[in-house]
């Protein structure tokens, strides 16, 4: 079965004046103290703000550890791309919620190979079954392995 928890970024995040603006005024809202950096804390609550959620230790970790080399805290400019990369990543996965759930016609969550051979016909029509038979494996094999 195929599921709809898959996410991945393929372009650069787009993020307009407003959001810029936004975010900025949730930098310095969080910035306790105009140390001019979130600390650990900081970039929670700015998360929190701004998602509407507290990411956990692992997300806040992935996060510091991908914009903070030897420095005490986040930067503005740190911020703005970390922001700007979450909510393309949340809009990009929006969206593979929205393209999945239009196959999903029995709304279960998952994909069987009927419900993936009846999708593959609609968007792909000259694709061999035996090709959608095989994509429909690799993707059951791979999610099986934890990938």
């Amino acid at each position: 079965m195929f599921s709809a928890a898959s996410n991945s970024l393929c372009s650069k995040p787009q993020v307009s004046d407003n959001d810029k603006k936004t975010f900025l005024r949730v930098f310095q809202l969080c910035d306790e103290g105009n140390k001019g950096y979130l600390s650990r804390e900081d970039l929670k609550v700015a998360v929190v703000m701004l998602f509407g959620y507290k990411p956990s230790k692992l997300e806040v970790d992935s996060m510091l550890s991908s914009f903070m080399i030897n420095t005490t805290g986040v930067t503005s400019d740190n911020f703005l791309k970390m922001m700007a990369l979450k909510k393309a990543a949340q809009l990009s996965f929006g969206n593979q919620r929205e393209i999945f759930s239009v196959f999903d016609v029995h709304c279960r969550g998952f994909l069987t190979l009927e419900d993936f051979k009846r999708a593959f016909r609609q968007v792909a029509p000259h694709l061999s079954e035996r090709t959608v038979v095989e994509a429909f494996s690799f993707i059951k094999e791979a999610r099986e392995r934890g990938h």
